[in-house]
Parts: structure tokens; C-alpha cells; sequence
């Protein structure tokens, strides 16, 4: 029997039974309609994914959404948080940022979802962002490396769960600080994300290094195939270090070009996520030895109960070893919990306020989610590639971890740049 019917059947005993009736009938009447509404609203908490999720870019993103599944089933079969259970859905912007604009309005208008999170393009990410500020609904950047997104365009409502570029040439610089080299070339492709990776790392190694001197610098178009005739000028130059500002597929290309041209024995080689598994894995025993690199994430290090407990864990559900993504995935799904827990209510505005500052575990230790620019703290491992009897495909030699401390931006730089 519809909501409608019962209404009528109401003023029907009204009418022709007494008062008592009706009015006990009138407050099943209102019983019975509350029942059928109230369960299709607000009975979960749902979290609306905009990424790329086709092409090459998915090697990255399809990580993060999978760490982030392995964490919320967890809480699920726990029965959620705050009484419901997490749900998520998600959208193929295919590395267009109209469209990716677009899904995330008919997540939040149509949808009605209570979180938004993405992406690995920052140019989606930043017009999302802007979106998200409008519209007062938190929004987690996943994998974008814009460092505008949490320095100079950052905001209330966006977050940074993954390293950005101001980060990685902090991070660059610090390694690179204990190394003897004076001399650096900075070559890449000719973008965003290229311009902004190699004039940050420029920037922290001349800080920290200021006898530290910069000999050229080189860019090609995104794409480009062909590489020897750009690095050949440079190994005639002889720097001590190319810095390489290529992401994506670009790191493989050149990634394969180091090895043709066996550029490690003419110069020193940077490459941010060389040692990462989502560039290694691809290229099998044909990656280059001896090419210095960073990242977020290791599955075999540090060799800790925690980190051997989440590998194995995701290993069990997608029968592979977890990327970098899969940390930025599980330390979301962490933020969203346990700031609801904290917040104590399904509202935006207390979840911004409880995450703020916020500490959560995760496979690499306690990570913060720091209050002054919404940026989580990450550590950063570095390393050189090698050759492992224990996998197909080249590992990070002598790894070694930077605090998040240690290579942030520090407050005052960031409230410097929103200024």
C-alpha cells in the first residue's frame, strides 16, 4: 500500500470512526510514509571518483581506487562508520579536464555524493578544486602533482593525499645534497608538470647547495618519440646530474633511451618514481641500472609487520604487489573514517575540521594531515635502480626514507605563495 493510500484510508476512518481512531490511524499514517522515504536518503556515506581510468594514465589510477576498496570493505564488514556503510562510484574523464569538470558537477548535483576525490590530471584536479570551493563539498587530490593545488590555489575545501612538486624537488634536493655533484642540467617535457618538477628541484638544490650550478636546461613536446637528439648536446656538456622532468609514459622513454644510449656511465641520472614499481614493472629486466629516483611507496620497503601486513592483504584481493596509488587509496579511505569517527555526525564542515591535523596509521607509519595547507605528510624514499634476484623487474638499491618534516614546504613558504 502506497503513502497516498494510507492517507486516505486515514480521513476515511475519520470520517466515519471517533477521534481516537483517527488520530491513531493519522500517526501510523505518518509512521509508515517516514519509513519508506527515509532509507533511500542519507543511509550511507558515498565517496564519487573522477579519474582517468583508460590509457595509460590507469597504471597509476586503478591502484588507488583498489587500496581504497580494500580499506572500506573492511570498515564495512565492520558495519561502517557512524552507523553506515561507505560506498563509492567512480568516472573515466580519459585525461580531459571539461569532462572530468563535468562528472564531478553530476556527482555532487545529481548524485549527491559526499566526497569527491581524483585526480592524476591537474588540470581536472585544480578546476574541480574550484568547483568543490564553490560548492563547500571536500574534495581529496589523489594523484595530481600540481603544487598549486594545495600551495597558491589551495583552499578549505581541498586536500593533498599525494606528494606534489614542490614536495619532490624538496625531496630531490635532499638526497642530491649528500652527493659531490656541482654541476646540473635539467631536461623534460615541455608542460606543467615538467616546467614545474625540474625548476623546484633547481630551486631547493641551489638552496642547498649554492655553489651548485645549473648548465642548461632542455624540453621536448609531450609525446615526443625520439629523444637522442635532445640528451646528446647534454652529454657533451658533462653535467654531474640530468635532472629529468618527465612523467607518465615519458618516464619510460626515456627510461628505455638511458639504457640504449648507457647514459649512467656518463653522467648521474634523477628521475622521480624511477625506482617506482609502476615505471620498473612495465620495462621487466630491460629497465637501466643506476638511475636515482624517488617515491612515495615501496612494497618491499621499509620491511615493517605493517607494510608486509597491507602487501599481503592486497596481494590476497588483486593477486599483484600494491603501486604507489595504493597508499594514497588506503590513506583516504583512513581520513574519511576516522574523521567521521571524530566529527561524530555525517556533516562537511566537521569532517574538514576533524581531518585537520589529523594522524592516521599506514603501511609506511604515522602520516599527518597537516592543518595549515591540507596536505598529508608523506615520507619520500629514494634510491638507485637495480637488478633483484627476487623479482622480474629492477627494485630501488639502498633505499633510504625522508621524513614528511624533513622536505615539506613549511608553513610560512606556503602561506607566502597564497599571499
Amino acid at each position: 500500500m502506497s503513502c497516498l493510500q494510507f492517507q486516505q484510508n486515514s480521513k476515511i476512518s475519520k470520517q466515519g470512526g471517533g477521534m481516537k481512531t483517527a488520530i491513531v490511524v493519522s500517526g501510523l499514517v505518518l509512521l509508515a510514509c517516514l519509513v519508506v522515504v527515509l532509507p533511500s536518503h542519507g543511509a550511507t556515506i558515498k565517496v564519487g571518483f573522477v579519474d582517468t581510468y583508460s590509457g595509460p594514465a590507469s597504471v597509476y589510477t586503478l591502484d588507488v581506487v583498489d587500496g581504497f576498496k580494500m580499506a572500506i570493505q573492511a570498515v564495512n564488514a565492520k558495519g561502517g562508520v557512524l552507523g553506515r556503510k561507505i560506498e563509492y562510484t567512480t568516472r573515466d574523464e580519459k585525461f580531459k579536464p571539461d569532462v572530468g569538470l563535468a562528472m564531478a558537477k553530476e556527482l555532487v548535483l545529481r548524485e549527491k555524493v559526499d566526497i569527491l576525490a581524483g585526480t592524476i590530471n591537474s588540470g581536472t584536479t585544480l578546476a574541480v578544486s574550484d568547483m568543490a570551493k564553490k560548492e563547500k563539498i571536500p574534495f581529496f587530490c589523489t594523484f595530481a602533482k600540481s603544487e598549486k593545488i594545495t600551495g597558491e590555489m589551495g583552499h578549505r575545501y581541498v586536500f593533498g593525499v599525494s606528494e606534489n612538486t614542490r614536495m619532490i624537488g624538496k625531496a630531490t634536493a635532499y638526497a642530491v645534497a649528500k652527493k659531490p655533484w656541482t654541476k646540473f642540467w635539467v631536461a623534460g617535457e615541455d608542460y606543467e608538470y615538467g616546467h614545474a618538477v625540474g625548476e623546484a628541484s633547481w630551486r631547493y638544490i641551489k638552496a642547498m647547495r649554492p655553489e651548485a650550478q645549473l648548465l642548461g636546461q632542455t624540453w621536448w613536446k609531450v609525446g615526443e618519440a625520439d629523444l637522442a637528439p635532445y640528451i646528446t648536446p647534454i652529454v657533451q656538456a658533462k653535467p654531474d646530474m640530468l635532472y629529468m622532468a618527465t612523467g607518465g609514459s615519458g618516464n619510460l622513454n626515456f627510461l628505455k633511451l638511458a639504457k640504449a644510449m648507457d647514459l649512467m656511465k656518463q653522467m648521474n641520472l634523477f628521475l622521480h618514481t624511477a625506482i617506482e614499481l609502476s615505471n620498473l614493472q612495465p620495462l621487466g629486466k630491460d629497465a637501466p641500472e643506476g638511475v636515482w629516483g624517488t617515491a612515495n611507496y615501496l612494497f618491499y620497503y621499509p620491511e615493517t609487520p605493517e607494510n608486509k601486513a597491507f602487501v599481503d592483504e592486497f596481494r590476497k584481493m588483486y593477486s599483484r604487489p600494491p603501486k604507489v596509488g595504493a597508499l594514497y587509496g588506503y590513506a583516504l579511505a583512513q581520513l574519511i573514517v576516522k574523521g567521521y569517527q571524530k566529527a561524530g555526525k555525517v556533516d562537511r564542515e566537521k569532517l574538514i575540521t576533524a581531518i585537520e591535523g589529523m594522524v592516521i596509521d599506514s603501511p609506511v607509519g604515522k602520516m599527518e594531515m597537516r592543518a595549515c595547507d591540507h596536505q598529508l605528510m608523506l615520507p619520500m624514499f629514494y634510491g638507485v635502480t637495480k637488478k633483484s634476484p627476487q623479482y622480474d623487474y629492477l627494485i630501488a638499491g639502498d633505499p633510504a626514507a625522508i621524513d614528511g618534516k624533513d622536505y615539506l614546504p613549511t608553513c610560512e613558504e606556503i602561506q607566502k605563495v597564497r599571499k
